[in-house]
């Protein structure tokens, strides 16, 4: 990877300055971006970010296209050349049907916005839609090309390039670890779901089963509820959302999968997967919402807490230090770890 050309070129001249711990790092979330992911027809724009359950929580579904390219050119964390970084909202699809307002329908009109002229913007990298986070776009194809195939390589050799955050009902038994499931995809109500297979054969794994693994780090701890650290080692839908239900700690704002955990006298456990149907809304406990200063009504409508904070790409040259892209934290999740006392170390 190191070898090729083109994204050496690309990367000549961009880093400027000395390197944070063993990568090079760039972070910025302007205020006008801030602005701009503040839910539309919202009178607030500023004060604590107490005063809001859920601040500068985006509703795509209501924004025009104009409004969207607006909100995400607001939301650029760095571009250089061909390659620009998005710090994308929560709940924005990346992908979607024929005249779905998605992120893909709009690089054309993005592409123009930065000054691209015909050089079309490319997704490279991007966070689903339930996740907020980092998303790396190209114009260039062969920047496109070398890059996917560093992560394509980076994944075969068990390296993580990407670093989640995410708030979890429930402590993980363990500090630090590994989560290894087999997964399929089922449909329910034409719904696609990550279901578990138990001790796949090697049909099942011709078929579409796929054996996941992901490695998680506990960050910080508070009442009933944990900021954990993910990172991904294979690619599958929902992923992450399902190993941390494995771990009985479903995330804050799982609507989906946190009816797979249930409770008797205290003590949780796992329910069938193939025969639990997604709630409408995840259940918390009291202590819990009262910590986090919300109703059941708000509750219900609370976003996914799954961050994708951090990339890292390859450097230069083959002996340079990594890449380190980082990315801000919404301000409904900002608000969320107040509330429940999480400090980021």
């Amino acid at each position: 990877m190191g070898g090729c050309r083109v994204l050496g070129q690309v990367w000549g001249g961009w880093w400027r300055g000395p390197g944070v711990g063993s990568a090079r790092k760039v972070a910025s979330f302007g205020t006008e971006a801030r602005r701009q992911l503040q839910p539309r027809g919202s009178s607030k724009r500023s004060g604590t970010l107490g005063n809001q359950p859920f601040p500068g929580l985006l509703q795509p579904e209501n924004l025009s296209r104009e409004e969207l390219v607006h909100v995400l050119r607001a939301s650029v964390v760095d571009q250089r050349g061909p390659l620009v970084t998005l710090n994308k909202p929560q709940g924005l699809p990346v992908t979607g049907k024929p005249g779905e307002l998605t992120l893909l329908s709009v690089l054309p009109e993005l592409s123009q916005s930065l000054g691209l002229g015909e050089q079309e913007l490319q997704v490279v990298r991007a966070s689903g839609k339930e996740a907020s986070g980092l998303v790396l776009l190209s114009s260039c194809p062969q920047t496109v090309s070398c890059l996917q195939k560093f992560f394509t390589q980076s994944r075969r050799a068990r390296t993580p390039t990407a670093t989640y955050w995410a708030v979890t009902d429930g402590i993980p038994a363990t500090s630090e670890g590994r989560i290894q499931a087999a997964l399929k995809l089922e449909y329910v109500d034409d719904v696609g779901l990550a279901v578990p297979v138990k001790s796949p054969s090697r049909k099942d794994l011709l078929e579409g089963v796929k054996r996941t693994l992901s490695h998680f780090r506990v960050v910080a701890t508070g009442p009933g509820c944990a900021l954990v650290e993910l990172q991904p080692l294979t690619v599958f839908a929902s992923q992450l959302q399902v190993h941390m239900v494995l771990q009985l700690c479903p995330m804050l704002g799982d609507h989906t999968y946190s009816a797979r955990v249930g409770t008797v006298l205290g003590q949780r456990f796992l329910l069938p997967a193939e025969s639990t149907k997604p709630q409408k809304q995840q259940v918390l406990n009291e202590a819990l919402l009262r910590h986090l200063r919300l109703t059941p009504a708000q509750a219900s409508q609370m976003p996914l807490h799954l961050h994708l904070r951090c990339l890292h790409l390859p450097g230069p040259r083959p002996r340079d230090a990594p890449i380190e892209l980082l990315a801000p934290l919404p301000p409904y999740f900002s608000r969320t770890l107040q509330c429940l006392g999480l400090r980021q170390q």
